[in-house]
């Protein structure tokens, strides 16, 4: 997901034909990299608008993957190469369902029905981003037997199971009948238990909300005739002087 902008050579080498060809192209260079530095800018400050709590990861995502140069009027404004392999800023632009994630395809080898998504509860324990947290991720897939090959260094053992029950911590368990399909968590062996993660069949659909394209093409054309003007500008005085 990127997007490219560049300059109408001709016919702005045309308007300014008091200045060399070279002195042109660098004023040029200037004006499309920082209008590119700002449009980015931009698209970071609405992901905090746009979305609740991002991490750092997510608000880093976009960048100026390649500046302009005086033999080369273009830039190109996108995902960073470490994160368009993944998919959630794309449904976030364009909307639609999303892939299975890693975690449900492994919390789903441990229930007897289909399961296409894993959705925290309001009893799941949530991180600073308001994401499920990798502590509480980390014991269900160990307690579930599940955790090998998604990051999870080791599934629960007889051993540790007893130990656990023993100091009074909490399990996690996928209930056979009586309950509605989740994970659910038990404080204490007589508690009620509650739970924190919802399983169903089906994928859930988003609609657009970050809106790149629209919001990077209008930034960038609004902002470059400034930068234009003051790098032109620039470039005068410093003929000028010389």
């Amino acid at each position: 997901m990127e997007l490219s902008f560049d300059l109408d050579d001709a016919r702005f080498q045309a308007q300014i034909r008091q200045l060399a060809t070279r002195d042109v192209r660098q004023a040029a260079t200037w004006a499309l990299n920082d209008t590119a530095t700002e449009v980015q800018q931009h698209i970071q400050n609405r992901m905090n608008v746009v979305f609740d709590r991002p991490t750092r990861y997510t608000q880093r995502a976009f960048g100026v993957l390649r500046g302009a140069r005086p033999s080369r009027l273009e830039v190109e404004i996108g995902e960073r190469a470490s994160v368009e392999r993944r998919y959630f800023l794309k449904v976030q632009e364009h909307g639609g369902s999303r892939p299975q994630k890693a975690v449900e395809r492994r919390i789903a080898l441990a229930s007897d029905d289909y399961v296409r998504t894993a959705i925290p509860t309001d009893a799941a324990r949530i991180d600073g981003y308001g994401n499920w947290s990798s502590g509480e991720r980390n014991q269900v897939m160990s307690q579930l037997q599940v955790g090998r090959d998604v990051g999870y260094t080791s599934n629960e053992t007889e051993a540790s199971r007893k130990r656990k029950a023993r100091r009074g911590k909490a399990r996690y368990f996928i209930p056979k009948h009586g309950l509605a399909p989740g994970v659910y968590r038990r404080n204490a062996p007589d508690d009620i238990p509650i739970r924190i993660l919802t399983l169903t069949d089906t994928a859930p659909i988003y609609q657009p909300r970050l809106g790149f394209h629209a919001e990077a093409a209008r930034e960038f054309w609004a902002r470059l005739p400034a930068h234009l003007s003051r790098t032109l500008g620039r470039m005068v005085e410093k003929r000028s002087r010389g």
